[in-house]
């Protein structure tokens, strides 16, 4: 039987047509038969995105001894050998330590047409508690990205990077595009898309064509205007208590995070191996007929990664009504093994680009978002601060001793 083809499943309209599957296609492909739900267990609504299938997390989480990619072997005969015990994650759930990785089957599997490939990513509010995923499919040699025509189980391996975190069977860390054909954009269809509609704005104006900075993708600075009195960002703390992942705004900021102020302007020292939340200087825009992911910074160009979290749907930043012009993106930064200095605009990031087979029917933030609009890097997980309209966003008693962040090693930092 010869193998199945995208347009078979979808219909004609899809012949000789490239890009990402949009939310009414990936119902259709649900549907079908192409993403399987185990039995009695139906993929929630909720779960199907503009450009995106949030993943399920199964019953069980198996403790490794180390990270692996299966290569020509199934995955389930590398989880026998390496698995070190495992955690229940039936009912309330279970607790995931700090720097051990783990391994949890999905409850979707995909039977994908020949044609038609997958890539994964941590949702935003993974990244953005510093949790570590990706996905591993039987008989792969790269995580995340899921050959055409795949068939099989879907696995994630889940490494908590900053905080201990508990997870429960149906929580979803993760989410997969599906796609056809040559859907990337390159530098010159960047520029003629943002000409048609604005991509980057610089307080709410949009960038001038001939000063978009394209390389590859859309180049993306940090923003670090701020001093003694103004939060620039967050850090992670150093042994913190157990983060609940099941609960939105369950966890106090101030046992998490540490906020980031410095005694000069406009830049900060980066501490190795410690883990920022910062924002971009510039606020993106995602029109419907796009879809963008926001790729690990090149190690060439500084001593950190950006951006553990990826995709960025249609419609991010986006206002059919021209309320607001793009929304600025959270960053998630760690540098490498030195302390490295950033300084605000230096280019820390970048948004590739890929078409959408069509626009979607719904557009992220339509719906209610976390993100649409943001002015916060944490994530949903945690209490947002009272903001007061007399003063910074701080309640009194949140902050504590204004940290002081180092400049140039002149002053040591407060731990």
């Amino acid at each position: 039987m010869p193998p199945t083809r995208s347009a078979e499943v979808l219909g004609s309209e899809l012949e000789g047509r490239s890009g990402v599957l949009p939310n009414q296609h990936l119902e259709r492909l649900i549907a079908a038969g192409v993403v399987v739900a185990p039995p009695g267990s139906p993929i929630p609504p909720g779960n199907i995105q503009p450009a995106s299938l949030d993943l399920r997390l199964g019953a069980v989480a198996h403790r490794l001894q180390c990270s692996f990619l299966p290569g020509r072997d199934p995955v389930e005969k590398r989880i026998n050998y390496l698995k070190m015990g495992e955690v229940d994650l039936r009912g309330r759930g279970g607790a995931l330590e700090v720097g051990r990785p783990y391994l949890i089957p999905l409850q979707e599997s995909l039977r994908l047409p020949s044609d038609m490939r997958g890539k994964a990513n941590p949702k935003s509010s993974t990244g953005r508690a510093d949790v570590f995923t990706r996905v591993i499919t039987d008989h792969s040699y790269s995580f995340d990205e899921i050959s055409p025509g795949y068939a099989g189980l879907l696995y994630l391996e889940v490494v908590p990077l900053s905080f201990p975190i508990w997870v429960r069977e149906d929580l979803s860390l993760n989410q997969v595009r599906l796609s056809i054909g040559r859907a990337a954009l390159g530098d010159e269809e960047l520029k003629a898309a943002h000409e048609r509609s604005p991509l980057l704005y610089d307080e709410g104006v949009a960038r001038p064509v001939e000063e978009l900075p394209v390389s590859s993708g859309l180049l993306l600075g940090v923003n670090l205007r701020g001093g003694k009195q103004t939060r620039m960002g967050y850090r992670a703390k150093e042994s913190p208590p157990l983060l609940d992942m099941t609960q939105v705004g369950g966890s106090s900021i101030d046992r998490y995070w540490e906020r980031i102020r410095t005694t000069q302007p406009d830049c900060i020292i980066l501490k190795s191996k410690r883990f920022y939340l910062l924002m971009s200087n510039e606020a993106v825009c995602i029109p419907p007929g796009f879809a963008a992911e926001m790729t690990a910074y090149d190690p060439t160009n500084g001593e950190l990664r950006t951006h553990y979290a990826g995709f960025f749907d249609p419609g991010f930043g986006y206002d059919r009504g021209g309320g607001f012009s793009g929304s600025t993106a959270a960053l998630e930064v760690r540098a490498h093994d030195v302390d490295f200095m950033i300084e605000h605009g230096q280019r820390v990031c970048k948004l590739t680009f890929e078409r959408m087979v069509e626009p979607p029917s719904q557009l992220y933030g339509e719906a209610g978002s976390n993100y649409q609009r943001q002015t916060e890097t944490v994530g949903k997980h945690f209490r947002l601060p009272t903001r007061r309209s007399d003063g910074p966003p701080e309640r009194p008693g949140d902050d504590g001793e204004p940290e002081q962040l180092p400049f140039f090693g002149l002053e040591r930092e407060l731990s």
